[in-house]
C-alpha cells in the first residue's frame, strides 16, 4: 500500500531513502560529464580507429547490459551491438557477481570490438573474456575502476582502459533484508557506463548522434532532476504522479520504437529493483497481440462483470492493469509510421477500461529523448519503492 502522504514530505522521503538513491539520480548528469572527461584523459580523445567494427560486443551484468541495450537502440542501422550477459555462475568470493562467467560467440573475431564493463572490476570471468578476445584478435576496451583486476587485464591484452566513475554518493545503510552477496546496484551506474560507451561508439562510427549530444543529455538529466526533486509537490512532480498511479497495479510498459523500448526496459528493471514491482514491456505493434490477454483476463477493469452485488468491504482492492506508453515524436514521418499502433493501443485501453498514461519526448536527438524518459521513470521507480515502505518513523 502506497503512503501518499510520504510523497509530499521531503524530509521523510530523505529519511526513508537509506541508500541515497534520489541523490544518486540527481547526480546522473554529473556522472556523464565525469565519465567523458576520464575517458578522454585515458586516451579516447586521441583514438583514431581505421574503420567501423562489424560487431560491438558489450559484456557485463546489470546496468552494463542496460547500457549495451541503449547503445544498440542508438547505433546506426548497419552496425550490430550485442549485449553479452554471463553464461554461467561459479562459487567464488563473497559477492555473487565475482563468480560469473562469459563466453564469446564462435563467430566473433578480428573484425569485432569487445567492450568489458564492470562496476567493481573483480569478475574473473571478464578477465578470462578479455583473454579470449585477445586470442581471437578482437579490438578490446574495458570500463572498470582504475587499478581493479579488470582494468589491469586491459593493459595485458593491449586494450583501451576507460575508467568507471564511481558514485560520489554514500551507499548509506543497506536494509537488513538485502542478500549479502547481491548488493543493490548504484542507480546512476547506467550513465557511468553509457557515457564512455557512447564516446567510444562515436569514435568508431557505431553511432552518428548530433554534435554535443552527450553533454546535452547530461543537461537534460539535470533538468529532470530539478522537476522531480523530493521537495516538489506531487501535483507538480511527474515522477511522484507516476509513482502514485503505479501503486497496486500490474504495469504494462509499451514503447513505440527502439529508443523508447530501451527506456521501457530500464523502467521495468528499476521497478523490480527499487520498488519490488514486476512489469511487462513490449514494443508496438507487437505488444498489441502479445499482451491482448492481459486486457481480457482477470486484471482488466471489466474482467468480473457478473458479481456487481458482491460485498467487497472486507476484500482487498483488486490489482488492475496500468498501461504506460513511452513515445518519441521527433517528426511527421515517424509520427505517421507509429500513429496507427498508438491509436490502436489507446482504443484497446479505453475499450477495457484500463488506465493509460503517456509520456512522450519531442526532442530530435534520440539520446536526449532517452535521457528525458529514463530520468523521469527512474525517479518514479524510486519514489514508488520509498512510499511503499511506509514512513521510517512509524507514521509520525
Amino acid at each position: 500500500m502506497l503512503d501518499d502522504s510520504l510523497l509530499d514530505d521531503p524530509a521523510a522521503l530523505l529519511r526513508a531513502d537509506r541508500q541515497h538513491a534520489l541523490l544518486a539520480l540527481a547526480g546522473a548528469g554529473a556522472r556523464i560529464r565525469i565519465a567523458r572527461r576520464l575517458a578522454d584523459a585515458a586516451g579516447l580523445a586521441a583514438l583514431n580507429p581505421e574503420g567501423r567494427p562489424r560487431t560491438t560486443v558489450v559484456a557485463g551484468s546489470g546496468s552494463a547490459l542496460t547500457a549495451a541495450a541503449a547503445l544498440a537502440a542508438l547505433a546506426v542501422p548497419n552496425c550490430q551491438v550485442l549485449p553479452l550477459p554471463p553464461a554461467e555462475a561459479r562459487a567464488a568470493g563473497p559477492v555473487f557477481t565475482a563468480g560469473l562467467g562469459w563466453q564469446l560467440p564462435g563467430w566473433i573475431g578480428p573484425l569485432d570490438l569487445v567492450v568489458l564493463a564492470s562496476v567493481q572490476g573483480i569478475e574473473g570471468g571478464l578477465v578470462s573474456l578479455a583473454e579470449q578476445a585477445y586470442v581471437r584478435g578482437c579490438a578490446i576496451a574495458v570500463i572498470a575502476p582504475e587499478s581493479s583486476p579488470l582494468a589491469e587485464a586491459a593493459l595485458q591484452v593491449r586494450g583501451l582502459p576507460l575508467p568507471y566513475p564511481p558514485s560520489t554518493v554514500d551507499d548509506g545503510d543497506q536494509p537488513q533484508t538485502d542478500e549479502p552477496d547481491l548488493p543493490a546496484e548504484d542507480p546512476g551506474a547506467l550513465w557511468a557506463f553509457l557515457a564512455p560507451l557512447l564516446a567510444l561508439a562515436e569514435k568508431t562510427g557505431v553511432t552518428q548522434l548530433p554534435a554535443g549530444s552527450l553533454a546535452a543529455a547530461a543537461d537534460r538529466l539535470d533538468e529532470v532532476a530539478v522537476r522531480c526533486r523530493p521537495d516538489a509537490q506531487a501535483y507538480t512532480n511527474p515522477a511522484k504522479t507516476l509513482a502514485a498511479q503505479l501503486s497496486d497495479t500490474v504495469p504494462l510498459l509499451w514503447a513505440d520504437g527502439p529508443v523508447t523500448g530501451a527506456a521501457a526496459d530500464r523502467f521495468a528493471a528499476m521497478l523490480a529493483d527499487r520498488a519490488g514491482l514486476p512489469a511487462l514491456t513490449g514494443l508496438l505493434p507487437r505488444a498489441l497481440t502479445a499482451h491482448r490477454g492481459m486486457f481480457v483476463g482477470r486484471l482488466g477493469a471489466g474482467a468480473d462483470p457478473d458479481d456487481f452485488f458482491r460485498d467487497r468491504v472486507e476484500e482487498p482492492e483488486a490489482l488492475q492493469l496500468q498501461l504506460v506508453l513511452l513515445r518519441r515524436t521527433p517528426g511527421v514521418e515517424e509520427l505517421a509510421e507509429a500513429g496507427h499502433s498508438v491509436s490502436r493501443a489507446r482504443r484497446l485501453a479505453d475499450a477495457h477500461e484500463v488506465r493509460l498514461t503517456e509520456y512522450s519526448s519531442s526532442l530530435e536527438d534520440p539520446l536526449q529523448a532517452l535521457a528525458e524518459l529514463v530520468g523521469l521513470t527512474d525517479f518514479a521507480a524510486v519514489y514508488l519503492g520509498l512510499a511503499g515502505q511506509g514512513r521510517p518513523d512509524g507514521g509520525r
